[in-house]
């Protein structure tokens, strides 16, 4: 048996009240407790009038029967670069973390899964006394909430999927479009500062940038840099730069800053963080912190989310290659297509050694009719292609795109999509048709992507 933890905060206005809305952040492996508190001080009053909100811990995570496998902070690391001479001892780490995992928590596991959550979330339908739920899912919670709208399509009331996950991709390809992404994102960057470079001097154009950035690489793997942290290891390796470059490139302004004050921790010298990276590394900073823990409650595994992750993401589909000379070989072939990323992306993974699901993954075959899709143009975890998949997925849905938007998750944030997904909370009116809107000046800051593993 596995108690799930939620949490509740009624509505502003009962009078006005339509029912429940409850959310998940994303993960997976990513705790839900604190989402009505937060979403009570961020969501528009005439929202905060029609629901409760509601937030829970899903299975495994938190305070919801949580799950360990015991690892170190080196076996979470899962961003492994592929190189044949290193290529034995990540096929030893993948088999260490799933024997690790099947020792530990065996018996629970092959039931901690997005359609076991799923299924939860009826659960908690029923307890609430509701007959439908209405939901806000970011990131990973897009696919969840996607589930739950095909095996539970009666329940479904008003959904809002913010920032897609790719029912077709999961999990193995929602990994492998990051370094798909990170060509635009890598390309849009070397412009942008090619025509900055009065201010920072990486290069006069594109492929001048570029050979800079490539040469600190070259350099790095020789000789880590000695850097002054911002997020960053203390002596940064060329892998480093590589694997923060695929999550910082989004945000032109930003990496700039941070790559020109690494360039410059190269040469002996020291630059001014700049305001871009001062916002960027307060974020980091604030995000380090986390939701504050519910009074008197123990606190998970370190490790918890990354057990977690691994069992979702293993155990949700058993389209993980079995043979590790295939990740060998997918890991060189992508380090062609896109060097950035795309060897670390194919790289051999757990899921290699994991036992096969109880169950197959969700089919996406009934009519959406009431599910909302927002994305961001420029996302470096759900990337725009992602998002289309959602939608193309879920038949019947309905998509806003915020053309030029940075950053991942959309909705609220003072975008130009806010009034969408406002007016479909609160009246049950999804937009006539998709739209692509454009936001007139810049609003939320772009936030950093975190270092840690849970990236959805």
């Amino acid at each position: 048996m596995i108690d799930l933890a939620i949490s509740r905060i009624k509505s502003t206005n009962p009078a006005k009240r339509h029912g429940v809305l409850l959310m998940n952040p994303g993960g997976p492996g990513g705790s839900g407790l604190m989402d009505p508190l937060i979403s009570s001080w961020s969501l528009p009053p005439e929202v905060r009038d029609q629901y409760d909100l509601i937030g829970f811990d899903p299975r495994g995570v938190g305070k919801s029967g949580p799950i360990t496998c015991g690892l170190t902070p080196e076996e979470q690391q899962f961003q492994r670069p592929y190189r044949p001479e290193t290529f034995d001892s990540d096929v030893a780490w993948a088999k260490g973390v799933a024997d690790k995992c099947r020792e530990k928590v065996g018996d629970k596991l092959p039931y901690i899964t997005t359609r076991n959550t799923a299924r939860d979330m009826d659960t908690l339908r029923t307890v609430l006394g509701e007959k439908k739920i209405s939901y806000l899912g970011k990131s990973y919670g897009t696919y969840l909430g996607a589930v739950y709208s095909q095996m539970f399509p009666q329940n479904t009331d008003r959904f809002v999927l913010d920032s897609g996950v790719d029912p077709a991709r999961v999990w193995r390809g929602m990994q492998q479009v990051w370094a798909e992404q990170s060509v635009p994102d890598f390309d849009r960057w070397t412009k942008w500062a090619a025509e900055h470079n009065a201010e920072f001097g990486l290069g006069d154009s594109a492929k001048a940038v570029s050979d800079t950035f490539w040469a600190l690489v070259e350099r790095a793997d020789k000789e880590p840099i000695k850097f002054d942290g911002r997020g960053w290891p203390p002596e940064v390796t060329g892998d480093d730069i590589r694997r923060n470059a695929r999550g910082y490139a989004y945000y032109p302004p930003f990496f700039t800053e941070l790559f020109s004050a690494l360039k410059a921790a190269s040469e002996g010298k020291t630059l001014p963080s700049g305001a871009e990276a001062e916002k960027l590394q307060k974020a980091l900073a604030d995000q380090d912190q986390g939701a504050p823990a519910a009074a008197g409650a123990s606190e998970p595994a370190a490790d918890n989310s990354t057990a977690v992750w691994w069992s979702v993401v293993c155990g949700d589909t058993d389209t993980w290659p079995r043979d590790p000379g295939q990740y060998a070989k997918d890991a060189a072939r992508d380090k062609k297509a896109y060097p950035l990323f795309g060897d670390i992306s194919s790289n051999i993974k757990p899921c290699a050694f994991w036992d096969k699901p109880v169950e197959q993954a969700t089919p996406m075959d009934k009519k959406a009719k009431n599910v909302l899709i927002v994305q961001n143009e420029w996302d470096p975890q759900t990337p725009l292609t992602s998002g289309q998949g959602l939608h193309k997925a879920l038949k019947g849905s309905r998509m806003v795109t915020v053309a030029g938007g940075e950053g991942h998750i959309v909705y609220p944030s003072g975008s130009c999509a806010d009034a969408s997904v406002t007016k479909y909370l609160t009246t049950g009116q999804l937009p006539p048709k998709d739209l692509t809107c454009k936001n007139p000046s810049a609003v939320a800051e772009p936030k950093p992507v975190p270092n840690g593993p849970n990236r959805y």
